[in-house]
Protein backbone atom coordinates (compact mmCIF):
# COMPACT_ATOMS: atom_id res chain seq x y z
CA UNK A 1 0.00 0.00 0.00
CA UNK A 2 1.32 3.42 -0.96
CA UNK A 3 -0.61 5.39 1.69
CA UNK A 4 -3.51 4.88 4.11
CA UNK A 5 -6.92 6.13 2.94
CA UNK A 6 -6.71 9.29 5.02
CA UNK A 7 -3.16 10.30 4.03
CA UNK A 8 -1.16 11.36 1.03
CA UNK A 9 2.40 10.30 0.36
CA UNK A 10 4.92 12.90 -0.78
CA UNK A 11 8.58 13.70 -0.96
CA UNK A 12 9.86 16.30 1.47
CA UNK A 13 11.24 19.43 -0.14
CA UNK A 14 14.76 19.50 1.30
CA UNK A 15 17.16 20.29 -1.56
CA UNK A 16 19.90 21.19 0.94
CA UNK A 17 19.91 17.46 1.91
CA UNK A 18 19.61 16.30 -1.70
CA UNK A 19 15.92 15.46 -1.34
CA UNK A 20 14.19 16.67 -4.47
CA UNK A 21 10.36 16.60 -4.54
CA UNK A 22 10.26 15.44 -8.18
CA UNK A 23 12.45 12.33 -7.59
CA UNK A 24 9.82 9.82 -6.44
CA UNK A 25 11.00 6.46 -7.74
CA UNK A 26 12.56 5.19 -4.47
CA UNK A 27 9.91 6.45 -2.03
CA UNK A 28 8.91 4.02 0.70
CA UNK A 29 5.49 2.37 0.91
CA UNK A 30 3.08 2.45 3.83
CA UNK A 31 3.47 -1.33 4.09
CA UNK A 32 7.16 -0.76 4.87
CA UNK A 33 6.26 1.72 7.64
CA UNK A 34 3.59 -0.59 9.09
CA UNK A 35 6.06 -3.48 9.13
CA UNK A 36 8.49 -1.43 11.25
CA UNK A 37 5.74 -0.23 13.58
CA UNK A 38 4.38 -3.76 13.96
CA UNK A 39 7.76 -5.34 14.76
CA UNK A 40 9.27 -2.56 16.91
CA UNK A 41 10.07 -3.48 20.48
CA UNK A 42 10.39 0.06 21.84
CA UNK A 43 8.59 3.24 20.85
CA UNK A 44 10.11 6.53 22.00
CA UNK A 45 7.30 8.83 23.18
CA UNK A 46 8.01 12.55 23.40
CA UNK A 47 5.73 14.96 25.25
CA UNK A 48 6.03 18.41 26.82
CA UNK A 49 5.94 19.22 30.53
CA UNK A 50 3.94 22.13 31.95
CA UNK A 51 7.09 24.26 32.09
CA UNK A 52 7.78 23.49 28.37
CA UNK A 53 10.65 21.09 29.03
CA UNK A 54 10.59 18.04 26.75
CA UNK A 55 10.01 14.58 28.17
CA UNK A 56 11.02 11.53 26.13
CA UNK A 57 10.78 7.90 27.26
CA UNK A 58 10.61 4.47 25.65
CA UNK A 59 7.36 2.53 25.97
CA UNK A 60 6.14 -0.85 24.86
CA UNK A 61 3.23 -0.83 22.48
CA UNK A 62 1.19 -2.72 19.93
CA UNK A 63 0.47 -1.80 16.32
CA UNK A 64 -2.97 -3.31 15.75
CA UNK A 65 -5.34 -2.65 12.86
CA UNK A 66 -3.40 0.40 11.71
CA UNK A 67 -3.13 2.09 15.10
CA UNK A 68 -0.40 2.23 17.73
CA UNK A 69 -1.59 1.57 21.30
CA UNK A 70 0.46 1.92 24.47
CA UNK A 71 -0.30 2.03 28.15
CA UNK A 72 0.87 4.13 31.05
CA UNK A 73 0.05 4.73 34.67
CA UNK A 74 -2.52 7.50 34.95
CA UNK A 75 -0.19 9.42 37.28
CA UNK A 76 2.93 9.11 35.11
CA UNK A 77 4.71 12.20 33.79
CA UNK A 78 3.69 11.38 30.21
CA UNK A 79 0.04 10.85 31.18
CA UNK A 80 -0.03 14.21 32.97
CA UNK A 81 1.70 15.85 30.01
CA UNK A 82 -0.77 14.37 27.51
CA UNK A 83 -3.75 15.36 29.66
CA UNK A 84 -2.61 18.96 29.33
CA UNK A 85 -1.22 18.88 25.78
CA UNK A 86 -1.95 15.83 23.66
CA UNK A 87 0.65 16.52 20.97
CA UNK A 88 3.17 13.72 20.53
CA UNK A 89 6.30 12.88 18.61
CA UNK A 90 6.98 9.17 18.52
CA UNK A 91 9.90 7.38 16.89
CA UNK A 92 11.41 3.94 16.70
CA UNK A 93 14.87 2.93 17.95
CA UNK A 94 16.55 2.77 14.55
CA UNK A 95 18.10 5.73 12.81
CA UNK A 96 19.01 3.41 9.92
CA UNK A 97 15.35 2.54 9.25
CA UNK A 98 13.72 5.72 10.53
CA UNK A 99 10.02 6.05 11.31
CA UNK A 100 8.87 9.22 13.08
CA UNK A 101 5.25 10.10 13.85
CA UNK A 102 3.99 13.58 14.71
CA UNK A 103 0.42 13.81 15.88
CA UNK A 104 -1.87 13.55 18.87
CA UNK A 105 -2.47 10.96 21.53
CA UNK A 106 -5.89 10.21 22.98
CA UNK A 107 -7.32 7.74 25.43
CA UNK A 108 -8.27 4.66 23.44
CA UNK A 109 -11.93 3.71 23.39
CA UNK A 110 -11.89 0.17 22.03
CA UNK A 111 -14.28 -2.75 21.79
CA UNK A 112 -13.69 -5.88 23.87
CA UNK A 113 -12.53 -7.86 20.79
CA UNK A 114 -10.01 -5.13 19.89
CA UNK A 115 -8.82 -4.89 23.50
CA UNK A 116 -8.27 -8.66 23.42
CA UNK A 117 -6.28 -8.36 20.16
CA UNK A 118 -4.09 -5.59 21.64
CA UNK A 119 -3.40 -7.80 24.68
CA UNK A 120 -2.56 -10.75 22.42
CA UNK A 121 -0.08 -8.60 20.49
CA UNK A 122 1.62 -7.59 23.76
CA UNK A 123 1.93 -11.27 24.70
CA UNK A 124 3.38 -12.11 21.24
CA UNK A 125 5.98 -9.34 21.48
CA UNK A 126 6.83 -9.12 25.15
CA UNK A 127 5.73 -12.50 26.59
CA UNK A 128 3.77 -10.44 29.08
CA UNK A 129 0.05 -10.12 29.60
CA UNK A 130 -0.66 -6.43 30.14
CA UNK A 131 -4.02 -7.27 31.77
CA UNK A 132 -5.50 -4.25 30.01
CA UNK A 133 -8.99 -4.80 31.36
CA UNK A 134 -7.97 -4.96 35.02
CA UNK A 135 -4.86 -2.81 35.34
CA UNK A 136 -6.52 0.58 35.74
CA UNK A 137 -3.76 1.99 33.52
CA UNK A 138 -4.45 4.42 30.76
CA UNK A 139 -4.58 2.90 27.26
CA UNK A 140 -3.58 5.52 24.71
CA UNK A 141 -3.56 5.54 20.92
CA UNK A 142 -1.65 7.70 18.49
CA UNK A 143 -3.45 9.70 15.80
CA UNK A 144 -0.83 10.66 13.21
CA UNK A 145 -0.75 13.98 11.42
CA UNK A 146 2.61 13.42 9.73
CA UNK A 147 4.80 10.35 9.37
CA UNK A 148 8.40 10.61 8.17
CA UNK A 149 10.45 7.60 7.09
CA UNK A 150 13.69 6.77 5.30
CA UNK A 151 16.47 4.28 4.95
CA UNK A 152 19.81 5.72 6.01
CA UNK A 153 21.57 3.45 3.48
CA UNK A 154 19.60 5.02 0.62
CA UNK A 155 19.04 8.55 1.83
CA UNK A 156 17.96 10.89 0.27
CA UNK A 157 16.28 8.67 -2.35
CA UNK A 158 13.96 6.99 0.19
CA UNK A 159 12.94 10.07 2.20
CA UNK A 160 9.14 9.86 2.31
CA UNK A 161 6.42 11.73 4.19
CA UNK A 162 2.75 11.00 4.71
CA UNK A 163 0.40 13.85 5.62
CA UNK A 164 -2.86 12.78 7.26
CA UNK A 165 -6.25 14.43 7.07
CA UNK A 166 -7.15 15.76 10.49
Amino acid sequence: MIAPKNARRLRPNMPHYGVMPDKVDAMLTWDWVEGRLHEAHNYWVCSVRADSRPHCVPVWGAWVEGTLYFGTDRKSVKARNFARDNRIVLHLDSGDEAVIIEGNVVEAKVSQPLLKRIGERYIEKYVLDPELEDSGDLLLCVIPQKVMAWLESDYPATATYWLFDV
